[in-house]
């Protein structure tokens, strides 16, 4: 069983107390828990106005969750917020396949920068240098001119 990276973002309807609200977190994280996964981050970003009516509301709690589980675990979390009557809309994304691809990005121009500074004659490893001002560039005025 592999574990991955998913985000679930879910919006409560507005008639759901904070209770109503902290219940349903509750139960998503007895699901995880149950299911060997692991919730990272929680997010609840509180009432906000939805961008386009959904079953009659205008508004909803958005609340955004970080996991770490397998496909299973999605999928049962998915079954059972479809069935909750206070989700308005849920979304459940795999978001690990994106950070190898930003890592692998990150890779290639820290390679590239590499390449760069030796063909300068620079050390392939050092960060790069504070630019250091030039003859023709204006003076700073802090500093006093020697006269």
């Amino acid at each position: 069983m592999s574990t991955r990276l998913y985000e679930l973002a879910y919006i409560v309807s507005p008639d759901a107390t904070e209770q109503q609200v902290t219940d349903l977190h509750d139960q998503v994280a007895g699901i995880v828990s149950r299911m060997e996964g692991e919730i990272q981050k929680t997010d609840n970003w509180g009432r906000r106005k939805l961008a386009y009516e959904i079953a009659r509301h205008k508004e909803g709690v958005y609340v955004f969750e970080v996991i770490s589980g397998s496909g299973e675990l999605m999928k049962e979390i998915d079954r059972r917020l479809k069935v909750t009557e206070l989700i308005v809309r849920h979304m459940v994304v795999r978001i690990d396949e994106e950070q190898k691809v930003a890592e692998r990005m990150l890779a290639r121009r820290q390679a590239e920068a590499q390449q760069r500074r030796l063909r300068r004659g620079l050390p392939a490893d050092a960060p790069d240098e504070v630019r250091r001002p030039r003859d023709d560039d204006d003076e700073n005025p802090d500093q006093e001119s020697e006269e």
